[in-house]
């Protein structure tokens, strides 16, 4: 699998976590860890799939 697929599918789950996090800070549950795992796959996903893009 390359780097800039991978990186793609991280920014994807990165988006479910962070949209997930921010649903569950309103509502009940443990919005700010979520929110912040999914902000840190989301980077992760868009510097991979960028890097990826560059080679």
């Amino acid at each position: 699998m390359s780097e800039r697929r991978v990186g793609t599918i991280l920014a994807a789950a990165g988006a479910l976590l962070t949209s997930a996090g921010a649903v569950m800070y309103v509502f009940p549950g443990p919005g700010f860890p979520v929110l912040a795992i999914g902000l840190a796959v989301l980077v992760t996903g868009l510097v991979m799939a960028a890097a990826g893009h560059l080679h």
